[in-house]
Parts: C-alpha cells; sequence; structure tokens
C-alpha cells in the first residue's frame, strides 16, 4: 500500500477486463447511435411508449416529480459530477500524481465534447408534451446527464481501483456508481425531458470513455512498474 502523499498508485494500471469492456460498450453504443439516427420505427416506437406511459405517471404524482427534480437537478446534475472530478484532480495533484490528475481532468472534458459533439450531429427532439412536468433544451441524444454521471462515477471507482483502497470502500463506491447511474437515467426519462434511448446511449458512451482511459493510461500515462498487472 502506497503512503498517504505517494504519487504513484498502488496498483499497476493495467486492468484485463478494460479492452473487452471498451469494444463491447462502443460497438454497443455505434450500433445505437445509428439505429437512433436511422429513425429506426420499431425503437422508436418502444420510446414513445416508455415516454407516454411514465409521463402518465408523472403528471399524477407531483410528490415524485419534485424528488425527481431535485435528484437530476442537484445530486446528479452534470456540474456536480464534474465538481466531484475537480475534486478528485485537485488530490491527485496534491499527492504528487500529476500525470493521472491530467489524464483524469482529459478525460472528463472529452466525455463532455464527445455528448456535445454527437447531440449537435444527431439533432434528436426531445418529447414534447402539452403538460410537461419539467423542461430541458438542446439536442437529447445522447443523454448530458446520464454520460457525465456514467463518466464522473467511472472514473472515480477506476480511481480507487489504481490506489488499492479497501474492498469495502471499492464495493461501496461501485454500489453509489451504479445507483447514480440507473437513477439519474430513471428521473431523465420519468421527467419527460429524454427518450429511453437517449440514457441508454449515455450510459453505453460513458463506459466506453472510461475503458479507454483506463486503457490509455496503463499504455501510454502509467508510470512503469514491474510487478505483474492486475
Amino acid at each position: 500500500m502506497s503512503s498517504p502523499h505517494s504519487p504513484s498508485p498502488a496498483r499497476s494500471p493495467r486492468p484485463a477486463a478494460a479492452p473487452w469492456t471498451a469494444a463491447l460498450s462502443g460497438a454497443a453504443a455505434l450500433a445505437l447511435l445509428l439505429v437512433v439516427a436511422a429513425r429506426w420505427s420499431p425503437l422508436m416506437a418502444l420510446d414513445r411508449a416508455v415516454a407516454e406511459a411514465l409521463h402518465r405517471h408523472a403528471v399524477t404524482d407531483p410528490g415524485l416529480v419534485k424528488v425527481s427534480r431535485v435528484l437530476t437537478d442537484w445530486v446528479w446534475d452534470p456540474w456536480t459530477m464534474r465538481a466531484l472530478i475537480a475534486v478528485a484532480v485537485v488530490v491527485l495533484w496534491w499527492r504528487g500524481a500529476r500525470a493521472l490528475a491530467l489524464w483524469t481532468a482529459a478525460t472528463s472534458l472529452l466525455g463532455s465534447l464527445l455528448q456535445q459533439g454527437l447531440k449537435a450531429v444527431v439533432g434528436r427532439e426531445r418529447p414534447e408534451w402539452p403538460d410537461p412536468v419539467d423542461s430541458a433544451h438542446y439536442a437529447a441524444y445522447p443523454s448530458g446527464h446520464a454520460m457525465t454521471a456514467v463518466v464522473s462515477c467511472g472514473l472515480l471507482v477506476w480511481l480507487l481501483r489504481l490506489y488499492d483502497a479497501g474492498a469495502g470502500i471499492r464495493r461501496a463506491a461501485l454500489a453509489v456508481a451504479v445507483v447514480s447511474a440507473v437513477g439519474v437515467a430513471a428521473t431523465r426519462v420519468y421527467l419527460g425531458v429524454h427518450w429511453l434511448t437517449d440514457v441508454v446511449g449515455g450510459a453505453l458512451l460513458g463506459v466506453a470513455v472510461v475503458a479507454c482511459c483506463a486503457l490509455g493510461y496503463a499504455r501510454y500515462g502509467a508510470p512503469r512498474r514491474s510487478s505483474a498487472s492486475w
């Protein structure tokens, strides 16, 4: 285990599952992107059916809508997620792991640029309702909330793994990450500001970005170690 001010991670940062994770999530994200861009009617019908069913419930339950808005606008808001990454970057820099700090910051920035670029290219319209319970602007696909939450939580879980945090801490962080990813996706669709495929696409892209980050850091950014990979 490294000391509290050790500049390098305690583990050799070569996650064995990262190549498969990057390949599978990237392929799935690309396939979904193509289907959404082509406006494939069966998938569009599924999106509409899910959105309408959830909206019918939302307009009858203002209490759950209020809770959902607090969660999506504050707890899982993209700026909240980016603030967590900013704190992690500052801590890494303070510990002397400056290459890792810059790598983490660059990955978060890359995720934001990718989502905004895809929104502009796809140009998908958001759901429209005669009686909306919430509002959002700009293009729908992919969901920025979902993608930012997955990228940010994924990076934090990856950093805990690199620094060999205790098993209990890693399991708790992973549980929080999964709840956050699923929760923000659910609130965005429930509030009627995204289609189901928007949040699924955002999550898949987020997983791909984090997996590629881990692979890239192992290949180009990590200090060379003689220990076996994990």
